[in-house]
């Protein structure tokens, strides 16, 4: 029987070519499993259904996340765009989400992977070449993806939610 996994997910749309692009060209196996996103809350989180139901009952309100420049990661193998400031409604949006689940939400730092360290590898030369970049400093989500994964084939959507005022 294969593992199967749910996660909450941000799939980036403002400036996807860009993030695509560096995602198709420098981890490529990565780019095959999942587009260019910001994880929201991770399978071991999520109770369904009190999860989705938080989110059909909530008057959620779109989020804008802030980022860093390209930083490396896990001993310079991986390469994100970390997450800068409070960003205060990713953080709001987690704690309504996990309402009733999670009595404290654990700290999620928000990022957007470039190079997943389990399968690419981020040298000097790209993150050099990457560096120079001049990504988006704050990206506006204004939907949740529930996606699932089965073994380790490509992550599926399942359903989405808009965020809305």
């Amino acid at each position: 029987m294969q593992h199967s996994r749910q996660q909450l997910t941000l799939f980036i749309n403002e400036e996807r070519g860009l993030f695509e692009s560096i995602r198709v060209r420098y981890n490529p196996a990565q780019h095959a499993l999942i587009a260019a996103h910001i994880t929201l809350c991770r399978e071991d989180e999520l109770l369904l259904p009190k999860v989705v139901d938080n989110i059909r009952s909530l008057r959620l309100q779109p989020i804008t996340v802030t980022l860093g420049p390209p930083a490396r990661f896990a001993d310079g193998r991986g390469l994100w765009l970390p997450g800068v400031g409070e960003n205060t409604g990713f953080h709001e949006l987690r704690t309504q989400l996990l309402n009733g689940v999670v009595a404290i939400p654990r700290h999620q730092h928000p990022h957007i992977t470039l190079i997943h360290p389990r399968n690419g590898l981020c040298t000097t030369a790209i993150f050099d070449e990457l560096k120079e970049y001049r990504f988006p400093t704050r990206l506006r989500f204004q939907q949740i993806s529930l996606i699932c994964q089965q073994g380790e084939n490509a992550w599926e959507l399942q359903e989405q939610f808009e965020l809305s005022y």
